[in-house]
């Protein structure tokens, strides 16, 4: 009878405890990324009732979130070969699909599939899918990196799935989460998404956290920090906002950044990642040797084959000027870190590394592409450009700055600003492409034909063509660029203390072009009219007889004109000399 009685109570005891820790538990741990609690709470609930496709499908969702495709595969596998046949497994397996790198149009069958089979039949959704399916199929397009899924088809069928359930705010913000994949241009329809998903369940912190992590991408703090303030009030036991609080004020403010990085790691799950963090604290604090330290503790025990360890070892030996070691850790890291947790930081710290490396710039420039890739903010991405375009610039690799340059402009819409031109005609100049830097320059000058650097480098890469002043190459650039300088001296108020510094430098540049001019229209072209009117120029310039330019001036003149008396088969040279 005890023995009955034991067995009971026993029974009793297992119910008590899976009833106690529900599917909606499991799933509202799972999206606070309480990932191990929610695969406990899963696990239990499966254990206990195999059959069941909903408890099938999220416990595979719980190891989809560890990254182990491998065992969520199996246990959508093992469903269907034990006959559940059912949609959202169906759907699992298409999201593990999508997850191994496999064809997209592949999982979509599979999407298809679950969705004719998940069709009311009768009563007034007759002909409509369930939108727990749709969801499903949302959130496997959602997940990972933005080459992952296709995000369009995942807002079409959430959509759907809004349309007949009008309280999940998971739908909503599944939806936001596709959209941001689909490029910093849907940014806007993200934000509204999450802001349907907030109206659903007020007291949810996942909208308002999504929102801020939106402006904190865009680096602005009055809004996300406003947004996240909401989320915490929400619930102040959400991890993930503390998390990218923390990140925000690392390099900031160190005590903040300590304070946000204890209440993650008090309310996240005490795992590795959470034993990480307190070694990253430490590298933010300038302890980087105590950091290492850490990092080695990590690997020595439970944590050793935690992938972000790598990282942690990377960012330390790079403060402390090991660039070797750096670099060895930060290609471990990439080796072994799940694609969809990789963070632009990671990649931040890439670059950095790489650029310290020569001959690495290409290694660089592909990191340098996947942090563009990643982020939604179109400064953001201008920003990493304009950062390739330094380092080829310090390797004096310039046909590959252009190209960053070019891009970044791209990335702008197109419209080129005055200190866009200047960089691209100040790289093609430096890299000796004098064709370049002219094609730059006129188009720098029909811009911007008040600015002086068109008409200087269009001058000096003329020149640069033209090394032995024979060509003509550079006159009509000199003769453009004199007008322009005319035009400004004559502007120009001579009065004012900085305004007689310009007209002194630009008078000071006349005067070289128009010896130029008098050179080359005497030696080359032996137009002789056209050098005394050079000689003209200078003299106009400087009016004042004792100076050395205006003596220079008459000396010329004085010579090419009695030249002009002399017989044929002798002229004057440009430096006063006479030439057979």
């Amino acid at each position: 009878m005890k023995k009955v009685v034991s067995m009971v109570l026993l029974a009793f005891l297992i119910v008590n405890s899976v009833m106690a820790q529900t599917l909606a538990d499991g799933i509202k741990m799972l999206s606070y990324e309480k990932n191990q609690t929610a695969i406990d709470i899963f696990k239990k609930l499966y254990d206990a009732d195999q059959k069941d496709p909903q408890k099938i499908y999220w416990y595979g969702q719980g190891y989809l979130a560890l990254d182990n495709m491998k065992e969520a595969k199996a246990i959508y596998q093992k469903a269907l070969q034990d006959g559940i046949n059912e949609p959202l497994i169906i759907v699992g397996m298409g999201h593990v699909e999508l997850m191994e790198g496999g064809d997209v149009n592949s999982a979509k069958q599979k999407f298809e599939q679950a969705i004719t089979m998940a069709k009311y039949l009768k009563g007034k959704l007759k002909g409509k899918v369930n939108p727990e399916v749709l969801d499903a199929i949302g959130r496997a397009n959602a997940d990972g990196g933005s080459k992952i899924g296709d995000p369009t088809y995942g807002v079409d069928k959430l959509k759907q799935a809004a349309e007949i359930d009008l309280k999940s705010a998971d739908i909503c913000i599944n939806m936001g989460i596709n959209y941001l994949k689909m490029g910093p241009d849907e940014g806007g329809d993200a934000v509204k998404a999450y802001m349907d998903a907030a109206s659903r369940e007020p007291n949810n912190p996942i909208p308002s956290y999504r929102i801020g992590k939106i402006y904190q991408s865009q680096n602005n703090k009055e809004l996300f920090e406003q947004y996240y303030t909401t989320a915490i009030t929400a619930d102040p036991t959400f991890p993930p906002v503390y998390l990218s609080l923390y990140d925000y004020y690392a390099y900031r403010d160190v005590s903040k950044a300590k304070d946000y990085l204890e209440k993650y790691i008090k309310y996240a799950d005490k795992s590795c990642e959470t034993e990480y963090f307190y070694a990253d604290y430490l590298f933010r604090e300038g302890k980087y040797q105590e950091s290492i330290e850490k990092a080695k503790l990590l690997e020595s025990g439970e944590c050793k084959t935690y992938y972000r360890t790598n990282l942690l070892y990377a960012y330390n030996y790079d403060r402390l000027g090991d660039t070797t070691q750096a670099k060895n850790y930060i290609d471990k890291y990439f080796v072994v870190a799940p694609a969809k947790k990789i963070r632009n930081t990671d990649l931040d710290i890439a670059i950095d590394i790489y650029s310290k490396v020569s001959g690495s710039e290409a290694a660089a420039a592909t990191y340098v592409q996947k942090a563009i890739d990643a982020d939604t903010s179109v400064v953001n991405k201008v920003k990493y450009c304009n950062r390739a375009a330094a380092i080829y610039g310090k390797a004096k690799q310039f046909s590959d700055q252009i190209k960053w340059l070019e891009k970044a402009i791209q990335l702008k819409g197109g419209t080129i600003g005055e200190f866009d031109y200047y960089n691209l005609a100040n790289t093609a100049f430096s890299g000796k492409d004098y064709g370049a830097t002219m094609e730059i320059s006129k188009k720098y000058i029909a811009a911007f034909p008040d600015k002086p650097q068109g008409y200087s480098f269009n001058v000096r890469a003329a020149k640069g063509i033209d090394t032995s002043a024979t060509l003509g190459t550079a006159i009509d650039p000199i003769l453009q660029q004199n007008d322009y300088l005319k035009k400004q001296n004559d502007i120009l108020n001579k009065d004012s203390v900085a305004n007689k510094k310009a007209i002194e430098k630009n008078t000071s540049i006349l005067y070289s072009n128009f010896c130029y001019l008098m050179g080359y229209y005497n030696d080359v072209q032996k137009d002789v009219p056209k050098a005394l009117e050079a000689c003209d120029n200078i003299i106009a310039l400087y009016p004042d007889v004792t100076s050395e330019q205006n003596k220079f001036g008459v000396k010329i003149k004085d010579a090419l004109q009695k030249s002009q008396s002399k017989p044929t088969g002798t002229k004057p040279a440009a430096n006063g000399k006479h030439q057979k």
